[in-house]
């Protein structure tokens, strides 16, 4: 191999998961965008209709405090079902776009757009899809959220595994906390995605307040899920909620990563924010839940509770001080149709990529401790 091929590659990883694997592919402003899910097993049931009910939730346009633009994102299976039955081998699954605007984006052929990763992109590989980001956009959450409808459904049939994620803070707008865990009603009862409808209507208004100076708001999502096995998690390296933390935080716009009691368990000492066991009912439980579900990298069988952070959206409809691709200092002002704030639409990407992490651990827990009997 001559040195230079070397020297010059340039390897993109695009794959997520080590039993249940899923490829994404596709860029904002291309035909379509989609995922290849290896590693389902046979004979799960599954149509179109369950994964569209995720991308639905996903989708742009859903409201008046979301992005304009109109996309039907209906999935199409390639291959991978046959009779409404999963065969085992690699699920395909495409969604065309059909509203890109892509002459919006031209002047970020020349312009860095401030926080976005137009000037990375350029700088490691050399040459970038200006429209809409690429493939650093949001739109290629599209083909976890699918991916995502498929194990849901795995965990729920397998053990009645729920999951379930809801927006606890827009910018300084913080919700109560949720003692009990939330119905999916309760969540989709307000385009903000916050349970309690009280904090979801200044919520809902402060997005608009923003939207209207052309500016944008960040906000923090919660995630819980319940009916999870003991033992999923590996030591060291594959904690539980080191995956997690790294399925969460490849997600765009997010900024921090915290489980159970995160940074505010700093402020107990180790008296207070021990948990400890009890036997409820015949099993081994804890009082309390400040690791929010993990212990040493491995479920401990109590709810999994975790907090994601995503930043205000980078895009704003104001003028920007920015360089060119030349270095030289320029403003850019910004146009397209982009979210005031990301985190309605991102709670199913959310919910999604746990999913994604909770399969794949049941998966090669099984596979190293329950399948063979000794």
């Amino acid at each position: 191999m001559q040195a230079g091929l070397v020297q010059h590659s340039r390897l993109v990883p695009n794959s997520f998961g080590k039993l249940f694997k899923i490829s994404t592919w596709g860029e904002s402003h291309g035909p379509a965008v989609g995922v290849v899910i290896d590693g389902c097993p046979a004979r799960l049931p599954l149509t179109a209709e369950e994964i569209q009910a995720d991308l639905d939730r996903r989708r742009p346009g859903q409201s008046d405090i979301t992005t304009p633009r109109k996309e039907e994102d209906k999935v199409e299976i390639l291959s991978g079902v046959f009779e409404g039955l999963t065969t085992g081998v690699p699920i395909s699954l495409m969604i065309r776009s059909t509203d890109q605007r892509s002459g919006a984006y031209d002047e970020m052929r020349e312009k860095y757009r401030p926080s976005h990763a137009d000037y990375t992109y350029q700088t490691k590989y050399g040459h970038r899809d200006h429209r809409g980001g690429g493939r650093s956009s949001a739109r290629e959450t599209i083909g976890r959220v699918a991916a995502g409808a498929i194990a849901r459904k795995i965990l729920q049939l397998a053990n009645g595994l729920e999951i379930r994620a809801y927006v606890t803070q827009v910018h300084d707008i913080i919700a109560p906390s949720q003692l009990r865990f939330p119905t999916l009603a309760e969540v989709e009862a307000t385009p903000v995605r916050c349970p309690d409808l009280d904090t979801a209507a200044r919520m809902v208004e402060r997005i608009k307040q923003v939207r209207s100076t052309g500016d944008s708001v960040g906000g923090i999502i919660e995630c819980r899920a319940r009916n999870v096995p003991v033992g999923l998690g590996e030591p060291v390296f594959d904690r539980l909620e080191a995956d997690l933390a790294k399925a969460m935080l490849s997600l765009p716009a997010t900024k921090g990563f915290e489980i159970g009691s995160g940074f505010a368990g700093t402020l107990l000492k180790g008296s207070q924010h021990n948990d400890p066991f009890e036997n409820r009912a015949g099993r081994v439980a804890t009082k309390t839940n400040y690791s929010g579900g993990v212990q040493g990298g491995i479920s401990n069988g109590e709810e999994i509770v975790f907090r994601v952070a995503f930043k205000p959206t980078a895009t704003i409809l104001q003028p920007q001080k920015t360089v060119d691709v030349r270095g030289e200092e320029t403003e850019l002002q910004a146009r397209g149709r982009h979210d005031p704030c990301v985190v309605p639409r991102a709670v199913v990407i959310v919910e999604a990529m746990t999913a994604l992490v909770l399969v794949d651990h049941w998966m090669r827990d099984q596979a190293q401790n329950k399948t063979f009997k000794f």
